[in-house]
């Protein structure tokens, strides 16, 4: 069961970046999907998280209005779209899935069970 992360990079700031999850080694096809992101001395935090079939979405504040998540389930690709990216954003983007629940949302951190590696974001300003 994995959970790997690509598309991040080094970005000025206003830019966009599109962070892609790819899933393998089981079906997350009815699980909650998230990204989560942590910078250095600070605990993780939850960006956006996505419901099964995509139908609904949930946002921080801090990223509401220039991100999007999404998820293809044919693909097995979760996606994040990130637009006018700050220097602020700067951190290492995680990938996380909820194998314990079905058709709902996930909002918590410790709730999400599998997750990838990371991918580093940094936005220069």
């Amino acid at each position: 069961v994995e959970l790997v992360e690509s598309g991040g990079g080094l970005v000025q700031a206003g830019g966009s970046l599109r962070l892609s999850c790819t899933t393998s080694g089981r079906n997350f096809g009815e699980n909650p999907m998230g990204w989560f992101r942590q910078a250095p001395g600070k605990e993780r935090e939850l960006v956006a998280t996505i419901n099964w079939n995509g139908g609904a979405t949930y946002y921080s504040d801090s990223v509401k209005g220039r991100f999007t998540i999404s998820r293809d389930t044919f693909k097995a690709t979760v996606y994040l779209q990130m637009n006018s990216l700050k220097p602020e954003d700067t951190a290492v983007y995680y990938c996380a899935a909820d194998t314990q629940t079905m058709h709902g949302m996930t909002y918590v951190a410790p709730e999400y069970d599998v997750w990838g590696q990371g991918t580093q974001v940094t936005v220069s300003s």
